[in-house]
């Protein structure tokens, strides 16, 4: 019976070395995002020039200082990263008035700049609708030009790989990547790239996950109250489809801004080993406490994903889906579903040294 390591540990994002070199498949991770007010107090105790930047109204300058801060984690990622390895990295671009001046800063830009110089290849990035703001609300002057705004609804992400495209070279290898093979209608959904799903916020003591993932907070002594009312939402499918889209099963993700945990919940119900990073004690150990329990939900979540591709297999003719899937029995459209595997969830331990083994069926 496989089974998986999951480990939620106190730490930054900066200097996350007890991490060996080339030992992770793929990171999916959501940063705080430089010039969004909220994390202002959080960047400026890790370097009080950016304080000082915004008191005298230089928000490129601000701007700057907070991403060298963000620089030193995508070098660690760069680092643990195998060759082939992928970077998926969820950020949000900013605007704000400073010194009277209103103007986008381009957060997703700048990611993209830092990661390319340290040689990672960037790919085609997806944009993820958000829809958080009413189609009446409007920025700028209302009905008169040209003084108006577009409103900001989408984020970004950024995906990028660490050198050459991974090899499968030997037989088990192969083997592996075919049994971690998603459905062909679900490929055609998730290498879009504009992703319009939102998150819900979901009752914890129904033993479901709650669909709102809070990037790493640079700062201390935040509660994980406070820290779950910021707005970043980071859906549990977000990183699901990640996953399953960028590495194989057993292999390892890494979270380096882990937050409530939602990267090491998709990993959980993906097959993959999974570790999570994060300065805040406090949410770390809610994050450990909801993963404990998180087995229904996440056995629901994979239930789902055969329910959906079973209505699709309904919806076609006769003969259309012409692959008979091995593992379970029901048709699929190509050769590369027949060894695809759904493993549901068996049981959760958290063990003496605070990791959590799962154990699949």
């Amino acid at each position: 019976m496989q089974e998986t390591r999951h480990i939620m540990t106190l730490g930054d994002a900066s200097d996350i070395s007890f991490v060996p070199d080339s030992s992770v498949a793929c990171v999916v991770t959501s940063p705080p995002y430089p010039m969004i007010e909220m994390w202002d107090d959080l960047f400026c105790a890790r370097d009080p020039r950016i304080k000082v930047a915004l008191d005298s109204g230089d928000g490129l300058l601000a701007f700057s200082i907070m991403h060298e801060e963000l620089d030193r984690a995508w070098r660690e990622v760069h680092r643990v990263l195998i060759e082939g390895g992928w970077a998926c990295i969820n950020i949000g671009d900013a605007t704000r008035t400073i010194d009277a001046r209103f103007r986008l800063y381009a957060n997703h830009a700048r990611v993209l700049s830092a990661c390319a110089a340290l040689g990672f290849d960037i790919l085609p990035a997806v944009l993820w609708r958000k829809q958080t703001n009413a189609p009446n609300k409007f920025m700028g002057s209302g009905m008169l030009p040209a003084g108006a705004y577009v409103t900001l609804e989408h984020e970004h992400i950024l995906l990028m790989r660490k050198g050459a495209k991974r090899e499968f070279s030997r037989p088990e290898e192969r083997k592996v990547r075919r049994q971690s093979a998603y459905f062909w209608e679900e490929r055609n959904r998730w290498f879009s790239d504009i992703w319009d799903f939102k998150g819900t916020r979901q009752d914890i003591s129904r033993k479901s996950v709650r669909s709102q993932q809070q990037p790493l907070l640079f700062g201390t002594g935040q509660t994980a109250e406070r820290s779950r009312n910021r707005s970043a939402a980071f859906p549990f499918e977000l990183p699901y489809r990640l996953i399953n889209m960028y590495s194989v099963r057993g292999d390892t993700v890494l979270d380096p801004f882990v937050g409530t945990g939602r990267t090491v919940l998709a990993a959980m119900a993906s097959g993959r080993h999974s570790i999570g990073v994060d300065i805040d004690g406090g949410i770390l150990r809610e994050a450990v406490s909801e993963a404990s329990g998180a087995a229904p939900f996440l056995n629901e979540f994979l239930e789902g994903r055969a329910s959906d591709h079973a209505k699709f297999a309904e919806g076609h003719p006769t003969g259309e889906l012409c692959h008979v899937n091995k593992p379970h029995g029901f048709p699929v459209m190509t050769e590369q579903e027949e060894d695809l595997r759904l493993e549901f969830i068996d049981q959760v331990q958290t063990c003496t040294d605070g990791s959590i083994r799962v154990s699949y069926r």
